[in-house]
């Protein structure tokens, strides 16, 4: 596994010093990656970063401690959004929806891949929802750098460590991405996502990824039904504010559904009326 503390690429700045990257990106998941949907298996698996700038870092980790503070949390004990009862989701959604942020989510309904084999080997479905994720995290930094903005461009991601995962093995996928990126026609900006800037933390470490699980696990509640075959979509419409969209388009930026058929389940099924609603 990566160590969790890693040098900045070098770049050089007009003093001849080192550039940090420009911005920090958080990503976490919410569902699993299983196709055993008889024995538990999610129907959907969500993967979403956090986008900020590395001057205005700080500000997640006061968001993040005014929001335990409002909600009588202990100091320094991580919040897990889907441990949290709703009426303390709602203000928790409602002062990320404020921030300075933004948020790409990946929706993967497993249930509508044709050839779920193919994503049964080891990470391969968490590593295709990175790709898709990175490509829009990569396209936001790369359109918002702004001449005011410090730094290279790039981007510090940090993953939420998972247990027994191989970070190592992540940033290999990605170089291997990068060779292939005409034949595999990868999306990824590489000006902005380099390999050797990819970490994992704990959340309690890095209190930006708790506001990632909080996205994560909001967009997952509003496709996935509970046990009781219900959704709550109330989450992803607070979200709207900081989602990125293109133009006013969210759709295939902010939030991206795979696989393609997932559009037929939009236009037949009451519960995911919000994605019409709030996101067209």
């Amino acid at each position: 596994m990566i160590s969790s503390e890693h040098d900045f690429k070098s770049g050089p700045d007009a003093a001849g010093g080192v550039m940090p990257p420009t911005f920090v990106v958080y990503i976490d998941e919410s569902g699993d990656e299983g196709f055993n949907f008889s024995k538990g298996s999610s129907d959907w698996f969500v993967l979403s970063a956090v986008v900020t700038r590395h001057a205005l870092d700080l500000a997640t980790t006061r968001l993040v401690d005014g929001i335990r503070l409002s909600l009588g949390r202990p100091d320094k004990k991580p919040l897990h959004f889907r441990d949290l009862r709703h009426e303390h989701r709602l203000p928790f959604v409602h002062e990320v929806a404020k921030a300075a942020l933004k948020a790409v989510s990946v929706l993967v309904h497993k249930p509508s891949i044709k050839e779920p084999e193919t994503f049964q080997q080891r990470y391969r479905l968490y590593y295709y929802a990175c790709r898709f994720l990175l490509e829009r995290v990569s396209w936001y930094c790369r359109d918002n750098k702004t001449p005011k903005d410090i730094g290279d461009g790039s981007a510090d991601i940090i993953f939420s460590n998972r247990s027994g995962m191989s970070y190592e093995e992540l940033r290999a996928y990605l170089d291997r991405l990068r060779k292939n990126t005409d034949a595999w026609d990868v999306r990824i900006d590489w000006k902005v996502v380099q390999a050797d800037q990819v970490t994992a933390f704990t959340s309690g470490r890095k209190m930006g990824l708790q506001i990632a699980d909080a996205v994560a696990s909001s967009f997952f509640f509003s496709v996935n039904p509970s046990r009781l075959g219900f959704t709550e979509d109330r989450y992803a419409r607070m979200l709207k504010p900081i989602v990125y969209n293109r133009d006013g388009r969210y759709l295939g930026y902010g939030v991206k559904f795979f696989p393609r058929e997932v559009g037929d389940l939009v236009g037949k099924d009451d519960k995911f009326n919000w994605i019409v609603e709030s996101y067209k």
